[in-house]
């Protein structure tokens, strides 16, 4: 009976290195220690918990495929976030895009024109706004993720969504205006905000 040597992984570091070796029992702890915080990225773009899971996966695949690039380990949380979203956003051209062309855009009226929605989002929880912006339907719903929660211009989600970057500007309005619309009906207004 062969003694089996229990590896501990005290640092992030460590665990990354051993991934980077190809370590099994290390590439499980990895994968399990960020799943909470990727998912909740997955969560924001996919339409059900199975695509969030597959968002999940395949993101995953290619981590692992590339973890042997990562040279600053300090910064691997921020470059695996920005995998996740990515693999996300390649995961809508496969399978949703289609859809949306079929669906018109053009349903939601433009009328907020204020920036009631910086105020709102900064007062309410990100868990409020967050279910709120998942009930959007799906170009607005990953115009409004791109730009307001991870920070994108719309010339980068120009880029990153094959549309341009007034087709951007205009969804980002619409589904704001759509999310405005929702927040109103739980009794929060802009006139609320300080």
């Amino acid at each position: 009976m062969k003694a089996s040597i229990k590896k501990n992984y005290r640092t992030l570091t460590d665990l990354v290195k051993a991934c980077q070796n190809n370590d099994p029992r290390a590439q499980t702890l990895f994968y399990n220690r960020f799943r909470s915080e990727l998912m909740r990225i997955c969560n924001r773009f996919a339409r059900t918990r199975m695509e969030a899971e597959d968002i999940y996966q395949e993101s995953f695949v290619k981590i692992f495929r590339h973890i042997h690039d990562v040279q600053n380990i300090e910064s691997i949380e921020s470059w695996m976030r920005s995998v996740v979203t990515r693999t996300a956003i390649n995961y809508y051209h496969r399978t949703t895009k289609k859809e949306i062309h079929n669906h018109s855009m053009d349903v939601a009226p433009l009328d907020f024109e204020s920036n009631d929605h910086i105020s709102m989002v900064d007062r309410l929880g990100m868990g409020i706004i967050s279910e709120m912006i998942s009930q959007l339907p799906d170009g607005y719903k990953k115009i409004v993720n791109l730009h307001l929660i991870d920070g994108y211009s719309h010339i980068e989600i120009a880029e990153t969504l094959s549309i341009t970057d007034s087709t951007s500007r205009s969804q980002l309005l619409r589904g704001r205006n759509l999310l405005m619309k929702k927040l109103r009906k739980y009794g929060i207004s802009g006139y609320e905000m300080p």
